[in-house]
């Protein structure tokens, strides 16, 4: 049954005659007499007793009436949420990340995503591995990738840059300066991402310029690699917005814009137009604008030749 009927049998109802039903309704008494006659054909069964008072409802057509007017408030109600902009979003957004992301990234975007947003819940996945967004194993992906998978939308909000970092007690604080020889720097023990991060451009570069002898220790974590290098383990290339953070730490080389994956916010087309998956998407960006420079280490350094 279309709404439509509905709203004629109520506006019957209400005027308890075929004439204030077509005023209300703006047609004519025909109109409503012929549309009311096959909506009873259809149900099998009389809405109406007609007698010298009006139109008195019959059982049936009391429990249509019922319907009728609950539709009728919840349209009502709706079309009130949105003249009022109250149709605030809610529910669980599931957001996958890798440790990284969240303990130096995510943390204040979750924090005033909450503050905006008290009705959705959030469930953060820690993994370096890209779950399947198109089976739900996450509605949204934080990660940092230089190609990421076309089944996917989203927005790059910021490039992450790298540098080479030591330890500030045997380098001092003359970053990036002259004599930092890269022939001598390639002799030291250096530590490096795992073969599974040998995607990032950062990984080959190690891979391509250190004496496999030279790196003693791999790592499948960021912050395990950072780790290594504060404990003086070896060299390594950091994310700025890490190793910047570190007061042991400092910077060996300048920036190399070759190294920088792009930030991405990802989410499935098909979940996109949903209003939690589009408060999260819009929060998340406009707080990882901000930290923007501290992503591509826009710090004070001597920019001193990169290692070749």
């Amino acid at each position: 049954m279309a709404w439509d009927d509905f709203r004629l049998v109520k506006a019957v109802a209400d005027s308890r005659s075929l004439t204030g039903a077509a005023d209300a309704l703006g047609v004519n008494h025909s109109t409503v007499f012929r549309r009311l006659g096959e909506i009873e054909k259809r149900l099998g069964t009389p809405l109406f007793e007609r007698h010298r008072a009006g139109y008195g409802m019959t059982p049936a057509g009391e429990e249509m009436v019922a319907l009728a007017e609950r539709m009728e408030r919840d349209v009502l109600e709706f079309s009130r949420k949105l003249a009022g902009q109250t149709l605030t979003p809610s529910g669980e957004v599931r957001v996958t990340t890798n440790d990284t992301m969240l303990l130096y990234l995510l943390r204040p975007v979750f924090v005033s995503f909450r503050a905006q947003y008290p009705d959705i819940r959030l469930d953060v996945v820690i993994s370096n591995a890209a779950l399947n967004l198109s089976k739900r194993d996450a509605d949204i992906a934080v990660r940092p990738t230089d190609n990421p998978p076309e089944t996917l939308v989203g927005r790059r909000v910021a490039s992450l840059q790298w540098a080479l970092y030591g330890r500030r007690s045997e380098f001092g604080d003359a970053v990036g300066h002259a004599g930092l020889d890269p022939a001598t720097l390639y002799q030291r023990p250096w530590v490096s991402l795992g073969d599974q991060f040998s995607h990032f451009k950062v990984a080959r570069y190690v891979r391509d310029h250190v004496d496999p002898e030279r790196i003693v220790l791999k790592v499948n974590t960021v912050l395990g690699l950072t780790e290594a290098v504060e404990d003086g383990i070896g060299l390594g290339h950091l994310p700025c917005f890490i190793a910047d953070q570190r007061p042991d730490l400092v910077r060996l080389s300048p920036i190399n814009p070759d190294f920088a994956p792009g930030v991405w916010l990802l989410t499935h087309p098909d979940l996109r137009a949903s209003p939690r998956i589009r408060a999260f998407l819009d929060c998340a960006a406009a707080e990882l604008v901000k930290l923007r420079p501290a992503l591509e280490g826009e710090r004070p350094f001597r920019r001193e030749p990169a290692l070749a």
